[in-house]
C-alpha cells in the first residue's frame, strides 16, 4: 500500500487530502499524478527518517517527471538525505543537478554552505588551515547566494558572514 494511503499523523493526512483535491482540479496527465505521488510518498518518509523508502520513491519519482523545476526539488530532497547520510560529496552533486534545473532554489545553496562549513570544521580538526579556509570561503559564496534572493531568510547565516567578515556588505 502506497504511504500516501497510511499516513496516521494528522498533517500528513492533511497534505495528502490536499494534495489530491489538487490533482483533481488541476488538469495534469496520469504520468504527473504518479510522479507526484511517488514525490509525496518520498516526502512522508523522508519527515520520518527512513530514508532508504524515500530515495525509492524519489528516484520513481525521476523516472516520471519531466518538468524542470519539479526534478529541481526531488533532486535537492535527495541531496538532503545523502547529507543525512553523511554522503557529502554525492549531496553537493545532487544540489548542483537541482539548481541546474531551478536557479531559484536557495535551499539547495544554503545546504551546500552547510555541507562547505561542516567540511571546512573539519579540516581544522585535521590540522590543516589552508583548507579549512577554501571550503569556508566555498560555503561563504553558498551563503551570499543563498542569502540574495530572500535577504530576510538565512539569519545565522548572515550573522556569520558577518561574523567571519566574509560578508560582501
Amino acid at each position: 500500500m502506497p504511504r500516501s494511503q497510511r499516513n496516521d499523523n494528522f498533517i500528513d493526512r492533511t497534505f495528502t487530502i490536499l494534495a489530491d483535491i489538487l490533482l483533481r482540479i488541476i488538469p495534469t496527465t496520469e504520468r504527473e499524478r504518479e510522479a507526484f505521488t511517488y514525490y509525496r510518498d518520498g516526502m512522508s518518509a523522508q519527515s520520518e527518517g527512513e530514508y532508504a523508502e524515500a530515495s525509492q520513491n524519489y528516484y520513481k519519482a525521476m523516472r516520471l517527471e519531466i518538468d524542470p523545476y519539479d526534478r529541481s526539488y526531488i533532486l535537492h530532497n535527495i541531496g538532503l538525505i545523502h547529507t543525512s547520510n553523511g554522503e557529502h560529496a554525492k549531496a553537493l552533486e545532487y544540489h548542483s543537478q537541482a539548481l541546474e534545473r531551478n536557479p531559484f532554489l536557495p535551499q539547495a545553496l544554503n545546504n551546500m554552505a552547510v555541507i562547505c562549513h561542516y567540511r571546512g570544521e573539519q579540516a581544522i580538526q585535521q590540522g590543516d588551515p589552508e583548507a579549512s579556509e577554501a571550503w569556508f570561503d566555498q560555503a561563504a559564496e553558498y551563503r551570499e547566494q543563498a542569502i540574495a534572493p530572500s535577504p530576510s531568510n538565512y539569519i545565522e547565516a548572515q550573522n556569520w558572514l558577518k561574523i567571519t567578515r566574509r560578508s560582501r556588505e
